[in-house]
């Protein structure tokens, strides 16, 4: 048992969040290649750390600039949204992969996230700066927590799968009710939870029960929540409350593999591991009255659901390939840059027109794979309390991704530009009357949903003009790692972790217990620091406050 346990974990770290890790077999080869790239390079002269530290400037109370000239090649520089707090990890993270006395190159396995960020600065293309949230820990070629926006009409700008994340179109969704937490009273929450967790397909190579033919998935990955709409997955008025209205244009399925398809196929209507999950949440504590009413999550004490997951296996591979193509367009396209993870092709060419259209069916998927979990979800609770979801007033309050590239209009310079926003672990965050959010949301803003971490609180906020003009309409989408999974794994133990939770009251249902070290409250940043420094940056503002008491994880 502990065998299949042990397997079992190794491959939910490389397929089903968006923390973007990657496969074993990528990694070592990438190692074993960067190696001997080490020792065939020749020798640079070396910083120590605090020559380092001088490329790092204050320039507000809640943003830091890391300036050009701190990795070759920088068109523009990077900024990070931290406070004080928040900074100290991240200028620590940076002095853990120096060597004692000169400085010597990050380890070549690991890239601190301040490093990342600067590369990305380094890209085509790239206006402004490269962005980083205050969530920011290292990923995959970008941090997580970046944002950087790439002028369409240059022909040297770039797409990058890197910028996007394994798992297309991470995101959140948030259903309200007009329950209250008295009604979980009793038992009832102990049988909502256990409910979900055998109706909602959770945990690495879970099969969804969504019955979904080859001719069934090339249409969701064209058509989006269209298709669930038609399928009575979703409902017609949820549409409107999903970023891009759950359906991504640009989409084509004849640029998604078989093998992505294949992946697919099995896995609709399914949570999958790492940090996806749904829970049961009580609205805590209301900071904007009006904009809390307009949502329809005003009153303290009520339950809503939130469900965090992606485009699963299907994403996966969508970036896989793509990685493989842009390798060849580099080379044919004699693009060179700071950090090979950061493969990326013309936006303009074949290939980046193809990733464009295979990371839209990407998303498509994703969207379609939260609705059916959402029609699941109703039923669950419907057949609890022999009510209809109608009845119960189970709306979507809205749909966000985090972990997107997208075609934007934004202005540089006074002069409105269109862009191509790549969004990795950060959330879109558009501002009242944007012409792009729904028309029952317009006097307050995008609805942004950030999900803490796992028996710790979520937020709902709201964007900004402030935020649209000083970071493409982005903010964070989490609490974001400060103890990576190795970290997490020899500090702490799940059987505490798990005792935990159900002493403060918390329902949980795990697939696989011994992931919960790797998402207990201590690996990550205290959620409640990253909505304050997004709030007192002015790039989103608190609404309402979440506090968990059911959690479902695979």
């Amino acid at each position: 048992q502990q065998q299949q346990q042990q397997q079992q974990y190794d491959d939910s770290i490389y397929i089903d969040e968006d923390d973007d890790d990657y496969p074993a077999d990528m990694r070592m080869q990438k190692e074993e290649e960067e190696e001997q790239l080490e020792e065939d390079a020749p020798k640079k002269p070396k910083r120590t750390i605090e020559e380092e530290l001088t490329f790092l400037e204050r320039i507000s109370d809640t943003r830091y600039q890391v300036q050009v000239g701190f990795v070759p090649n920088m068109k523009v520089p990077a900024e990070i949204i931290v406070n004080s707090d928040l900074q100290t990890l991240l200028v620590q993270e940076l002095r853990d992969t120096c060597c004692i006395g000169p400085y010597a190159e990050a380890e070549q396995s690991f890239i601190p996230a301040l490093r990342q960020a600067a590369n990305v600065a380094a890209l085509p293309g790239i206006v402004k700066a490269s962005l980083a949230m205050p969530d920011v820990h290292s990923g995959y070629g970008f941090c997580i927590g970046n944002v950087a926006a790439f002028d369409m009409e240059d022909p040297l700008s770039v797409v990058s799968p890197g910028g996007v994340g394994f798992d297309i179109n991470c995101g959140v969704r948030l259903i309200r009710t007009n329950l209250t937490e008295a009604d979980l009273s009793g038992d009832v929450k102990e049988k909502l939870a256990e409910e979900m967790f055998q109706k909602i397909p959770v945990g690495v190579g879970r099969k969804g029960e969504i019955k979904c033919t080859e001719d069934d998935l090339d249409r969701l990955l064209a058509e989006g929540v269209d298709w669930a709409v038609e399928k009575g997955l979703a409902w017609p008025e949820d549409r409107d409350h999903c970023e891009e209205n759950g359906r991504m244009d640009m989409a084509d399925p004849s640029f998604v593999s078989k093998r992505a398809k294949k992946r697919g196929l099995k896995q609709l209507g399914t949570l999958g591991a790492g940090n996806h999950y749904a829970e049961i949440q009580i609205v805590d504590e209301v900071y904007d009255q009006n904009a809390a009413d307009t949502m329809g999550i005003g009153k303290v004490g009520q339950v809503c659901i939130m469900i965090h997951t992606g485009s699963r296996g299907l994403g996966h591979q969508v970036a896989t390939d793509a990685l493989t193509t842009m390798e060849r367009a580099m080379s044919k396209d004699k693009i060179e840059l700071n950090d090979r993870q950061l493969s990326c092709a013309r936006i303009g060419s074949r290939e980046g027109k193809e990733y464009l259209a295979g990371m839209a069916s990407a998303a498509n998927f994703a969207w379609v794979n939260r609705s059916c979990i959402t029609a699941l979800t109703r039923k669950v609770f419907a057949d609890m309390f022999k009510r209809t979801p109608e009845e119960m007033e189970m709306h979507l309050v809205y749909d966000v991704c985090h972990n997107i590239a997208k075609v934007e209009e934004h202005s540089i310079g006074g002069v409105m530009k269109k862009l191509l926003v790549h969004r990795k672990g950060s959330t879109r965050a558009f501002p009242p009357y944007h012409p792009n959010i729904p028309k029952d949301y317009q006097s307050i803003g995008q609805p942004v949903l950030i999900g803490g971490t796992m028996g710790t609180c979520s937020y709902v906020l709201v964007g900004t003009v402030k935020g649209m003009t000083e970071t493409f309409g982005s903010t964070c989408h989490g609490a974001g790692r400060a103890l990576s999974r190795n970290q997490s794994r020899k500090k702490l133990d799940h059987v505490q972790v798990l005792e935990r939770l159900k002493n403060d009251g918390i329902s949980i249902r795990v697939a696989s217990p011994m992931l919960v070290a790797e998402e207990a409250p201590e690996s990550y940043k205290n959620v409640t620091d990253v909505i304050d420094t997004c709030e007192d940056a002015g790039i989103s503002r608190k609404v309402v406050k979440l506090r968990p008491v059911a959690v479902i994880k695979g």
